[in-house]
C-alpha cells in the first residue's frame, strides 16, 4: 500500500462544485450539469491530475471517469466515484448505474477537446446536447479559496525573494541571456519552484518565462504578453538567447513565473547594467509611469470594480502623459490588456481589458503588468500578483518595484 503525497480535503472540492453549480444557473441555465476534459480542470474539480472526463450533475454525486490511473486517483482525490472507462459510449451507462445520469443538455468544456475527440464524444453521446461551459469553469477558478490563497501567498513570497534578492546577486553584465536564465532557474529551484507552469489558452506554452536583455525586450513576439524576447530558439521562444549579451547601459527584464503546489504567481523585475545615474531619462520616466499605473490599479482592485473601466483609465493616463506609444509594448507588438487572472495557469479569469464588464470579486487573483518599450533600448516596467480585497489589491509578490542596478 502506498501513502498519498497529498489528499485534497473533501470540503475543498465540494465548495468548488457548489460554485460551479451556482454559475451554471446564471450562465448555462438550460444545462443539467457540467463536463470537464482538461487535466487542469479535472485536478481543480477532483484533486488528481488525470486525463479523462469529469461529470458534475446539478443534483447527484460527481463522477471522475478515467482510462487509467484509478489507483493513484483514489489516493489523491476524496471523491467516492472514480470509474475506469474505455470509450465515451460507456459513460451514459456508468453514470446511470451510479445514480448520476447524464442530463439531456450538458455544459461542456469545449476548449478542452481537440476536434477529433469532440466529434467522437458527440457520436457516442447522441442523447446529449452540449452547450459551452468554459466560462463557468473560468469564473469558478477565478475566485480562490483560502487554501489556494495560502499556497499563492507562499509562492509569491518566494518569487519576490528570488527575483529581487537572489538573482541580482548572481547575474552580472557580460553574461548572455541563456546563462542568466540558468541562474534564474537555480534561484527558483532552491526556493521550491516545481519546474512546470501551465497555460489555459489553446496552443499557448510557457517555460520559465522571458529573459530579455536590451533590445530583446522589443523583439517580435507571438506570445500574448508585452515583453518581447529572442528566446532559446524559434522552436522554443522562451528563456534567453545565448547569442545576446547583457551589455552595460542596458535593461534586463525578467518576466518569469513561480510555481508551487501547482499554483503560479507572476512577477517582472527589471535590472540595469550600471549605476542609477546612467539610466536614460526615457527609461526612468517609463518605469515610473508603470509603477504609478500599478499603484492606481492596486488601489482600485476592489470587489465591484469593472475591468474594462480600469483598462480604459490606464490607456487614458498613458495618452495624457504622452506615453501611449510604447505602453504595453511597441507597435505592432502592443497587447490589449494590463492584467490577467492567474492560479493553476498563468492566464486566467478575469482580464483587465476591454470587453470584460463583470465586476471583480473578492479573492480573485490578478497579475498586473504595465510595461513600456523604448526603441533601441529595451523594455522597462513592472508586474506583480495581487489579491482582490475590499480595501484594494493585496500584493503577494513583494512591495519594492524599482529598477535594481547591477554595477
Amino acid at each position: 500500500m502506498f501513502e498519498t503525497l497529498e489528499r485534497m480535503p473533501l470540503e475543498e472540492v465540494l465548495g468548488r462544485h457548489e460554485r460551479c453549480r451556482a454559475l451554471l444557473a446564471v450562465h448555462a441555465p438550460r444545462a443539467g450539469g457540467l463536463m470537464a476534459f482538461t487535466k487542469t480542470n479535472i485536478y481543480w474539480l477532483s484533486g488528481t491530475l488525470v486525463p479523462g472526463v469529469f461529470w458534475l450533475p446539478l443534483a447527484g454525486e460527481p463522477i471522475l471517469f478515467l482510462r487509467r490511473g484509478a489507483e493513484r486517483a483514489a489516493l489523491e482525490s476524496p471523491l467516492a466515484n472514480i470509474v475506469q472507462f474505455r470509450s465515451y459510449r460507456d459513460i451514459p451507462g456508468l453514470a446511470a448505474e451510479i445514480g448520476s445520469p447524464l442530463s439531456k443538455i450538458v455544459a461542456a468544456e469545449k476548449g478542452g477537446l481537440p476536434w477529433n475527440l469532440a466529434e467522437s464524444l458527440q457520436k457516442n453521446l447522441t442523447q446529449t446536447d452540449f452547450l459551452p461551459g468554459d466560462g463557468v469553469l473560468a469564473r469558478a477558478r477565478g475566485v480562490k479559496s483560502h487554501r489556494e490563497l495560502a499556497i499563492m501567498r507562499l509562492a509569491g513570497a518566494r518569487h519576490d525573494q528570488a527575483l529581487r534578492v537572489r538573482v541580482p546577486e548572481l547575474v552580472r553584465p557580460g553574461m548572455n541571456e541563456r546563462e542568466i536564465s540558468h541562474l534564474v532557474w537555480q534561484a527558483f529551484f532552491e526556493l521550491g519552484h516545481m519546474g512546470h507552469m501551465r497555460m489555459n489558452s489553446f496552443g499557448e506554452e510557457i517555460f520559465l518565462g522571458h529573459v530579455a536583455a536590451g533590445d530583446s525586450g522589443n523583439y517580435p513576439s507571438v506570445f500574448d504578453g508585452p515583453l518581447g524576447l529572442r528566446g532559446e530558439h524559434p522552436a522554443l521562444p522562451f528563456m534567453g538567447y545565448r547569442g545576446k549579451i547583457w551589455q552595460r547601459g542596458e535593461p534586463l527584464a525578467l518576466d518569469c513565473g513561480f510555481s508551487l503546489e501547482g499554483y503560479a504567481t507572476d512577477k517582472t523585475q527589471v535590472l540595469w547594467a550600471g549605476e542609477a545615474a546612467t539610466i536614460p531619462e526615457k527609461a526612468k520616466r517609463g518605469h515610473d509611469f508603470c509603477m504609478r499605473i500599478q499603484a492606481w490599479l492596486a488601489e482600485n482592485l476592489k470587489p465591484g470594480a469593472i475591468p474594462s473601466e480600469l483598462y480604459r483609465h490606464c490607456m487614458a493616463s498613458a495618452e495624457s502623459e504622452g506615453l501611449l506609444e510604447g505602453f504595453m509594448a511597441l507597435a505592432p507588438n502592443t497587447v490589449k490588456f494590463v492584467g490577467h487572472g492567474i492560479g493553476l495557469a498563468i492566464d486566467g479569469w478575469p482580464v483587465i481589458a476591454e470587453g470584460f464588464e463583470e465586476p471583480l470579486e473578492e479573492n480573485q487573483v490578478v497579475a498586473i503588468e504595465p510595461k513600456f518599450g523604448i526603441p533601441g533600448l529595451g523594455m522597462v516596467g513592472v508586474e506583480n500578483t495581487f489579491v482582490v480585497t475590499p480595501s484594494g489589491g493585496e500584493c503577494i509578490t513583494g512591495c519594492d518595484y524599482d529598477i535594481i542596478c547591477v554595477p
